[in-house]
């Protein structure tokens, strides 16, 4: 059993919470997208309500050692704006060490404690006991709010928790495994699952551990080539996975035998590279010609998928069906985005990464049932894996 922040008394005592303030930044140093700061604001809030002093810490990026290109000073101004001139949020130079320590100890109600990032120092990922020790020194909670990092069996994820007297799940943690949870275990039927994204192998625990609790799966972007090309399909130039062939003849086989509606792009928008400078062109048949390369799906099958969406009662999706990031390869995507918004009475999950990013872009991530914060840690636990930094709660 997982304890929540709510259930602890909090009044007076430090609460080291692990959030993902992992943020994209433009060359100016402002946050460009800061739905994971907006996310960790309910935590952060129940503690400060509740009489406890927040010390926030996160990773951002992957700096080799201490590098100012990766400071959280920009998430602590973002964070600062959001919660308004009735908190103050403090920034440390640093996550461990004598100066954090004093400014710990010396928190005030009302006060936050932003530390510098985690992997300016290589013993975070490393999961170092020593480090561990001196983030844990600071604190009398232990509060995991990072869903994003709960795949990781970091220092500051799973390490340090057995030296902190009280621990802890956030918010938005429950909020991630209440939301993705009832998608695995209880969803409505028709439950259509849509998967994308370049490779089969990044999805096949997925889709194996999806399979026999789906009614229809769709598949698009290069991974669909792979499954296309295992049928005898003509794919040109398409991104293949040749040591997956096999694999996605059982996992078709599998389909058949489970009487999943596993469906493959019937057409596509094509190109000689999958850049801008590459002129869109639209293949209306199944086959590909040899001298193109499948980069988004084709609009029948744009209008096939929509149908299966609309016609669900849960939708869970993960990875984009196209080149997403060229405008001309990212109308598959953003089809499948409006079909999921536009279906009011049906639970939307979208899982993270690339597709949390779109959703996002197009601006309606308000009109889905729940976008995950966490990429590689939503596709694990849709996978069916065990989280270390949910395990170390335990």
């Amino acid at each position: 059993m997982v304890r929540y922040i709510d259930e602890l008394q909090l009044t007076g005592k430090r609460v080291f919470i692990r959030v993902d303030f992992n943020v994209p930044l433009d060359d100016t140093q402002h946050v460009t997208d800061d739905t994971r700061i907006r996310e960790a604001l309910p935590t952060i809030k129940k503690v400060l309500a509740s009489g406890g002093k927040p010390i926030l810490a996160s990773h951002l990026g992957r700096p080799k050692g201490v590098d100012p290109k990766f400071s959280l000073m920009p998430a602590a101004k973002r964070l600062s704006e959001l919660l308004g001139k009735e908190y103050e949020v403090l920034m440390a130079d640093d996550c461990i060490g004598e100066g954090v320590a004093k400014m710990a100890k010396d928190l005030k109600p009302g006060q936050v404690l932003l530390l510098e990032n985690l992997r300016f120092h290589k013993e975070e990922e490393a999961n170092d006991e020593g480090f561990a020790r001196q983030l844990a020194a600071c604190a009398d909670v232990y509060c995991n709010d990072a869903f994003g990092t709960a795949h990781r069996a970091h220092a500051s994820t799973a390490g340090m928790v057995p030296f902190v007297k009280e621990k802890c799940a956030g918010l938005l943690i429950r909020k991630e495994i209440e939301q993705l949870g009832k998608v695995v275990k209880h969803a409505e039927k028709p439950f259509v699952v849509v998967l994308g994204g370049s490779k089969v192998s990044d999805k096949i625990k997925v889709i194996e551990n999806l399979l026999p609790k789906c009614q229809v799966m769709l598949i698009g972007g290069a991974m669909a080539y792979t499954f296309l090309k295992a049928q005898g399909i003509e794919v040109g130039k398409s991104r293949v996975e040749e040591d997956k062939l096999t694999l996605a003849t059982k996992l078709l086989d599998s389909a058949k035998r489970l009487g999943v509606d596993l469906v493959l792009p019937i057409d596509h928008v094509c190109g000689t590279s999958p850049d801008a400078k590459s002129a869109a062109v639209d293949v209306l048949e199944r086959a590909i010609p040899k001298d193109l390369m499948g980069l988004d799906i084709g609009g029948k099958t744009r209008a096939l998928y929509t149908q299966h969406v609309r016609d669900a009662r849960t939708v869970l999706w993960n990875g984009p069906m196209g080149v997403f990031e060229v405008p001309k390869f990212a109308e598959g995507t953003k089809s499948v985005a409006v079909a999921m918004a536009n279906n009011r009475d049906a639970q939307t999950v979208v899982g993270g990464g690339d597709s949390a990013a779109a959703v996002n872009e197009l601006g309606l991530a308000a009109k889905m049932t729940h976008v995950s914060t966490g990429g590689g840690a939503s596709l694990e636990f849709l996978e069916g894996k065990e989280l270390p930094g949910l395990k170390a709660l335990e």
